[in-house]
């Protein structure tokens, strides 16, 4: 009952109180998160915030000498020594570092929403992207690429899953994850691919042309539980991409970011489909993402 010095420099130093801390918030909202992935949100996501809750435990321990530190304790000073810490001790790009540090901004913001912190620790912080030249394939090249001889026939299915990709602007995800009850035939007489991007969750519709025709027909019966193209995995996927951009004398090395990229410049923007057009038929959720392809496009 009664109050004492000690139990009132205790108070003032949040000792015996009940915390809110940066790690314990970080943990449940991955907890959280975790049960929407595979359903409202992507397993790449998911990752991302894992990999930024594991920088900042690593962190805590190297720079505070401690394992967490209370909410109302956060500032200026912390946002810049864990930024300093991805870059020096992480070795993370700027790109990466700016990523990262939005993830860290979003947890922070969650804080604020409810009330449990009445203060912005990131007031005053500047950080930005590098802009970065998307490498895509000419038309040339495109052609080269599908002219090429392949050494077998799991090179041939890698180089025609992306090209597949270059004609439909689908990611590695989405062409894994292509069922056939997704191609229907409109009363336009196209073929077209009615799907939901897995990574934004937007619906977007694809009309296609005769190439990717010919290479659904091509796989035709291959791939298992109403699958369109027997998938291999990413690593594997980019592996034989290096190779066959080398056989083919690519200066940009070839990876379905490469090849939606490829979609928006040379299949769409350079052939005067609108912005907006091409912002949905790639499923993005800002045409700002969109304008840097815009941009290349009218550089060239």
């Amino acid at each position: 009952g009664y109050v004492t010095a000690a139990k009132l420099k205790d108070a003032y130093l949040g000792i015996g109180v009940k915390q809110e801390t940066l790690l314990k918030l970080f943990e449940q909202h991955n907890a959280e998160f975790a049960k929407k992935v595979g359903h409202s949100r992507a397993q790449g996501t998911f990752r991302r915030y894992q990999t930024v809750c594991n920088h900042i435990r690593e962190f805590m321990p190297h720079t505070y000498k401690r394992e967490d530190i209370p909410l109302k304790e956060l500032n200026l000073t912390f946002i810049n020594d864990f930024e300093y810490f991805l870059r020096t001790e992480k070795k993370c790009r700027t790109n990466t570092v700016w990523g990262y540090m939005i993830v860290l901004k979003h947890i922070v913001s969650i804080a604020r929403n409810d009330g449990r912190l009445p203060f912005n620790p990131f007031a005053g912080y500047i950080n930005s992207p590098e802009s970065v030249d998307r490498g895509y394939l000419t038309q040339k090249e495109i052609q080269t690429l599908m002219d090429a001889p392949m050494k077998n026939t799991y090179h041939e299915l890698v180089r025609d899953l992306f090209v597949f990709s270059v004609f439909t602007g689908l990611a590695y995800s989405d062409v894994k994850n292509l069922t056939a009850d997704r191609l229907q035939t409109f009363f336009d007489g196209n073929l077209w691919i009615i799907t939901r991007r897995k990574k934004t969750n937007t619906e977007s519709n694809i009309r296609l042309l005769d190439v990717p025709k010919r290479i659904i027909e091509k796989y035709k019966g291959l791939a298992r539980d109403g699958h369109v193209f027997p998938v291999p995995s990413n690593g594997s996927c980019n592996k034989i991409l290096k190779e066959i951009g080398r056989q083919c004398g690519f200066k940009v090395r070839l990876t379905y970011h490469v090849a939606r990229h490829t979609n928006a410049t040379t299949v769409l923007l350079s052939h005067g489909v609108p912005i907006e057009t091409v912002s949905r038929l790639l499923g993005h959720t800002n045409i700002k993402t969109t304008q840097i392809y815009a941009k290349i496009t009218a550089q060239k």
